[in-house]
């Protein structure tokens, strides 16, 4: 009797084991995917995959306005509608009257970044890796996704220093805005594969601190961004950088340092826009 009693209740104890609710789990975040990379992938065949884009894509963009203004050097403020604001290669000299959420630097000059940023920023992201390893960034900070895809630069002795620099890429409202940074090297095919696709593009145009114009003009013609905004000018006239596109590309100069743009209002024919104080 008394092992028929154990068996039963051993039995019940199993049964409740078995069939009760387990405890749900914390549920992670789903990591961010790049509607740039998707896109480009989805359309390999697109002279510009900017137009592209699967219908979806683009009712669920935005329609909320991007402002982009130069501040010198190869710094731009970006000022998205949800808000955040972001600095690229921030050395701390050009001051906004807002501290930026976001600043990115790279360091293969001191014009390009800075180790004493305001505290007051709140995402300081190097360019760089600071523990051996390439830098690798995938957040989100606001309306903002933001990713790096790294390069090489040159160091001293004519060398190179492996993933010293990183090409910064934005998404947000629907648009992919790239910053190619200090460029030493024309990309090859998995830069372009993890670049994607690019709506505005940020190339500096110094004919030789970073790249000599032909070959930036092409790494800028493979990107095929809809909108390329020269910046890091010293020494070489602007027209050398121009001179280097056909009649496929617009060409015009800004009467002030700003741009508002959407992924509706980006030019139908790839324009290269020169914002004052380039």
């Amino acid at each position: 009797m008394l092992l028929r009693y154990l068996a039963y209740t051993l039995a019940v104890i199993w049964l409740i084991h078995t069939l009760w609710p387990e405890p749900a789990r914390a549920q992670q975040s789903p990591a961010p995917v790049s509607q740039c990379q998707a896109i480009a992938e989805a359309t390999p065949a697109a002279t510009f995959v900017s137009f592209a884009a699967p219908q979806a894509t683009l009712a669920a963009a935005t329609d909320g306005e991007v402002t982009i203004t130069y501040l010198g050097h190869s710094t731009f403020l970006i000022e998205t509608p949800g808000g955040t604001s972001i600095a690229t290669d921030y050395n701390g000299w050009f001051r906004t009257a807002a501290p930026p959420t976001v600043v990115t630097m790279n360091k293969a000059h001191s014009t390009h970044y800075t180790l004493t940023p305001d505290p007051a920023i709140r995402h300081v992201l190097h360019g760089w890796g600071d523990d051996g390893e390439p830098a690798d960034h995938d957040l989100v900070v606001g309306d903002t996704y933001i990713r790096n895809v790294t390069t090489d630069i040159r160091s001293g002795f004519e060398g190179m220093e492996p993933n010293g620099n990183s090409i910064f890429i934005f998404e947000v409202a629907g648009l992919c805005i790239g910053h190619l940074g200090h460029l030493h090297h024309e990309l090859d095919d998995s830069h372009y594969r993890q670049i994607g696709r690019l709506d505005i593009l940020m190339v500096p145009v110094d004919g030789g601190l970073t790249m000599g114009a032909e070959s930036m003009s092409r790494v800028a013609s493979r990107l095929r961004a809809a909108l390329i905004l020269p910046m890091h000018r010293r020494g070489p006239p602007i027209n050398d950088f121009l001179d280097m596109f056909g009649d496929d590309y617009d060409k015009s100069f800004a009467a002030g340092p700003s741009v508002k743009i959407s992924l509706r209002t980006l030019p139908s024919k790839p324009l290269i826009y020169v914002l004052q104080g380039v």
